[in-house]
């Protein structure tokens, strides 16, 4: 699970704490931290569904054959416990992505060191 978007609202008070998340994530997905990424995002306001979540969490994960749709449901409910042990509700999207079509450049890398994976 590379990269979570975490979006809350500016008016949220409660604490999002991002590094206990991401352990919590990792061991949800048998992740290590330098593969899975989360990036918190303050807005001002979303259109309203009847969810009333603290956090619209947005996952992009490499589509590995082993992450089955049972495999992969089971982990969001796992993602929803994990939140909610933070006191947060947490609404939940997840979306693969075929790895073959994925592409990485860090940061003082020059584009033939491009990663795949």
């Amino acid at each position: 699970m590379p990269l979570v978007k975490l979006f809350a609202r500016n008016n949220l008070s409660k604490s999002i704490p991002l590094a206990r998340l991401q352990d919590k994530l990792c061991g949800i997905w048998g992740t290590k931290p330098s593969t899975t990424k989360l990036m918190l995002f303050r807005c001002e306001d979303w259109t309203g569904e009847s969810f009333q979540e603290d956090v619209y969490v947005d996952i992009r994960a490499y589509g590995k054959a082993e992450r089955t749709r049972d495999f992969v449901l089971d982990g969001m409910k796992n993602i929803q416990k994990a939140f909610a042990e933070e006191d947060l509700i947490a609404n939940i999207r997840l979306e693969t992505y075929d790895g073959e079509k994925y592409f990485h450049v860090p940061p003082g890398s020059s584009p033939d060191d491009a990663s795949t994976t």
